[in-house]
């Protein structure tokens, strides 16, 4: 099995979900299973059907967290050295040097990406561009709208 790469925040988020879903969702679908079963005849019970749907998504989600967490690569950004260079985890600021517009993204893994957040996925086009290069880099990234060119303005282990 291969390593899934998480950054130390990533882990404890995964971490948490596996937590609730052992010790809260399993216990309300249990619940609800025995509600449906008390009402008689399964094989028309819709509440029955739902709750063993409900059962299946909980425990199969369950096993997919274990997994990850299993084969996590846990990466505190923290303490990385990587001496100026972009690297899994590191923070960049960039400069979209058409626009002059700045901003600021975090490379994660794929679990962990949410643009909302400022956090792209390491797979993706932007972070595959950045990575290996130092600030005063120039890069070229093959977006959506057509190529941009982005330079790095300063690489951040937080």
């Amino acid at each position: 099995m291969t390593t899934v790469p998480l950054t130390k925040f990533g882990a404890e988020l995964l971490k948490e979900e596996l937590h609730h879903l052992k010790t809260k969702e399993r216990r309300l679908v249990i619940d609800a299973i025995a509600e449906a079963r008390s009402h008689g005849d399964l094989s028309e019970n819709a509440e029955y059907d739902a709750a063993k749907e409900r059962q299946a998504f909980v425990e199969g989600r369950i096993a997919e967290l274990e997994g990850k967490l299993g084969a996590a690569q846990i990466i505190d950004p923290t303490t990385l050295d990587a001496e100026g260079r972009v690297v899994f985890a590191s923070t960049v600021n960039l400069e979209d040097l058409e626009l002059g517009t700045k901003v600021t993204y975090q490379i994660v893994g794929l679990d962990e990406a949410d643009l909302k957040l400022n956090k792209v996925s390491v797979t993706s086009p932007i972070a595959r561009a950045l990575i290996g290069k130092y600030a005063g880099d120039v890069v070229e990234v093959q977006a959506p709208s057509g190529p941009r060119e982005y330079e790095i303005l300063e690489v951040l282990y937080i």
